[in-house]
C-alpha cells in the first residue's frame, strides 16, 4: 500500500474545523481534493501529520491552537488613515467590522487581505493576521490515493 512522503501526489477528502467544530473547509460532500504535498496548499503542520500515512487511511487530527496557522501577532493590527483607503480603492466604500479588504502588495504584483476590526472618523483598524492564527483546529482526513 502506498504511503504518504514528502512530495506526493494525493487525491484526499478532507474537513478543517474551528475550535467550535464548524466546517471551514469540508470536501467529504463533494469531490476530493488533489494536491501535491510541499507546495504549500495545506498549511505545513497539517502536511507533517499526512507523512507516512497509508492509502486508505481516515484520521482525525486535534491541532493546537498557534500551530496549524501560528499565532496571533499584535503588531499585525494596524490603523490605516482613510485617506489612504479612498485613495488606493473606491472614496465612496463603506467599511465596516468584519469585512475583508483586498490590499495590493507594494510591487504591486499581488494582494494581501486585512479584515476591518473597527472603523473611526479618520483611520479603519485593520487585522492582517490570519484567520484562524491562534486557533485550535480540528483537521479529518480520508486518504484516496497516494502516488
Amino acid at each position: 500500500m502506498a504511503t504518504v512522503q514528502p512530495g506526493s501526489f494525493l487525491t484526499l477528502h478532507y474537513r478543517l474545523a474551528g475550535p467550535d467544530g464548524a466546517d471551514i473547509i469540508n470536501t467529504f460532500h463533494d469531490k476530493p481534493a488533489t494536491l501535491s504535498l510541499g507546495t504549500g496548499e495545506l498549511a505545513p503542520a497539517m502536511e507533517q501529520r499526512l507523512l507516512g500515512l497509508e492509502e486508505g487511511t481516515r484520521q482525525v487530527f486535534e491541532i493546537p491552537a498557534g500551530e496549524a496557522f501560528g499565532e496571533r501577532n499584535a503588531d499585525l493590527l494596524q490603523r490605516v488613515k482613510r485617506s489612504l483607503m479612498d485613495e488606493l480603492g473606491d472614496p465612496d466604500a463603506d467599511y465596516h467590522p468584519g469585512d475583508v479588504v483586498q490590499f495590493p502588495t507594494p510591487d504591486g504584483s499581488g494582494a494581501y487581505a486585512g479584515v476591518v476590526r473597527e472603523v473611526g472618523e479618520e483611520w479603519i483598524l485593520f487585522d492582517f493576521n490570519h484567520p484562524l492564527a491562534g486557533v485550535p483546529v480540528s483537521f479529518e482526513v480520508h486518504l484516496i490515493g497516494v502516488l
